[in-house]
């Protein structure tokens, strides 16, 4: 029925329109916090590229400190995965694509005949491992939104237990900000550090060169700086994926909320549609009664009434203005 078919329009385009507003709002919220994290992973930037330059240059001076976080890879036998994603979804393919990065580092390690420590932060990659039966040796949930430097702390204190213990490797997966429109996810190697110098072909760096006096010793700095060298880079990332995430979530939202504005506008139409064809049966329902009506009043039986309803002897007028009588005769 016509009808029918609006009524089920309408209340589709009216649920559609309540869906649109939830969508916008939360693309706002996201282009508010995306802005948020970036000044802040930008604000972090300077601190962790400072201790970079003073960490290579305590390697490359030739410093002798034996440092666990040092030591070369060798023979790997294990390796460790950090997964960096969210712990909510509407925010596009961001999960997915870290998540088939690292589940690629696992796949192929296992392929070489490695075993593998998995650490994941954010309830997308836990909930995602756990489906697959992977083991999960450490699961930090809460701190994608907005990371803070003590959670970074506690994650870091982790993965270097892990790497101390048979870990021979560990790999970082994360989504890295380059842009508002523009994040890539990475797989990079977090643990041992690399400190190795330059290759003799490289091109000179064209900025200033700092040079640095350690007090007490080099190797009590080193000792020192390693953690929270690690603390830093680690927190560098969780930033950079906070700000990943919100961009992400921003584009899908937006792109919601215009395929509801078109899904609303194509059912308006049918909406109208329908209307018209409701408004057309119901005049051809008139128009159909009245011809109708119109042919049952000129059919047989009504012809025989207006004859029987006219008089069969019509009254003569004679001169004079008098009419005939009829005599009856005994």
């Amino acid at each position: 029925m016509p009808g029918a078919q609006e009524r089920v329009l309408r209340r589709r385009i009216g649920s559609i329109q309540n869906t649109k507003k939830i969508t916008r709002a939360m693309e706002l919220i996201a282009a508010t916090r995306v802005v948020k994290a970036q000044m802040a992973a930008n604000d972090a930037r300077p601190y962790s590229e400072q201790i970079t330059t003073v960490i290579a240059n305590l390697a490359a001076g030739g410093t002798s400190v034996s440092h666990p976080l040092l030591r070369e890879a060798g023979d790997v036998r294990k390796v460790g995965v950090v997964v960096l994603t969210s712990d909510r979804g509407l925010a596009g393919a961001y999960n997915s694509t870290v998540i088939r990065s690292a589940e690629r580092v696992i796949v192929a390690a296992k392929a070489e005949g490695k075993d593998y420590s998995l650490i994941t932060i954010g309830k997308k990659a836990e909930g995602y491992f756990k489906f697959r039966n992977y083991t999960i040796d450490a699961a930090f949930t809460g701190i994608s939104d907005k990371p803070t430097y003590e959670d970074a702390r506690e994650v870091a204190a982790k993965v270097t237990e892990l790497f101390n213990d048979d870990v021979g490797v560990i790999e970082l997966a994360y989504t890295r900000f380059v842009s508002m429109g523009t994040q890539e996810a990475v797989v990079r190697r977090f643990l041992p550090l690399e400190t190795a110098a330059p290759a003799a072909d490289a091109p000179a760096s064209t900025g200033p060169s700092a040079e640095f006096e350690f007090e007490p010793s080099p190797a009590s700095v080193l000792e020192s700086l390693l953690p929270r060298y690690v603390e830093s880079r680690l927190f560098a990332a969780l930033l950079d994926a906070a700000a990943s995430e919100h961009a992400n979530r921003q584009r899908a939202m937006k792109a919601a909320t215009d395929n509801a504005q078109e899904l609303i506008i194509k059912l308006q139409r049918k909406m109208n549609q329908a209307r018209q064809d409701a408004i057309t049966t119901e005049i051809m329902e008139i128009i159909s009664g009245a011809e109708a009506l119109s042919a049952d009043k000129g059919g047989p039986e009504d012809l025989l009434l207006d004859h029987l309803s006219t008089d069969p002897f019509p009254k003569l007028a004679l001169p004079g203005g008098h009419t005939p009588h009829q005599h009856s005769h005994l």
